[in-house]
């Protein structure tokens, strides 16, 4: 799979360091809104959760909160894999539709445009990375 790097606007967004922004970072590619727009909506869903440490566009977004996101987004789910089942679909461009993606991997999420992992490292694993399912615009 061919891979672009892409923060999705967040160091022309003025943010810095390390970051666990994965979940804010697919949306703002996939979906062309500003980084900092994408940031702002994530921690609003996080404030809104019970649980005792909360999503953070920064540190990380709970896998629940994530599926309300991108609903929010207008993104729907696409399983590819099924309980007991094994790894079907990898990262790799002909196991995937085209068109604007966001992947759901081991820890990770990440946007895929026509083929091409946009991201800020190359997460395929060279092309052996499972995908547990992905989102798709509707």
């Amino acid at each position: 799979m061919d891979f672009v790097y892409n923060d999705g606007g967040r160091a022309a967004a003025g943010f810095k360091g390390k970051t666990s922004d994965c979940v804010c970072r697919a949306i703002a590619i996939a979906t062309k809104i500003p980084y900092k727009d994408v940031y702002a909506i994530i921690n609003s869903f996080g404030k809104n959760e019970k649980h005792k440490k909360k999503s953070s566009a920064r540190t990380g977004v709970k896998k629940d909160t994530t599926r309300k996101i991108m609903e929010h987004f207008g993104f729907e789910w696409k399983p590819t894999m099924q309980v007991g089942q094994g790894c079907k679909t990898h990262l790799r461009a002909n196991e995937l539709p085209d068109g604007r993606i966001i992947t759901s991997l081991s820890g990770h999420v990440a946007a895929v445009i026509d083929g091409v992992l946009n991201d800020t490292y190359d997460c395929s694993r060279g092309g052996t990375r499972c995908v547990y399912g992905y989102y798709v615009l509707r």
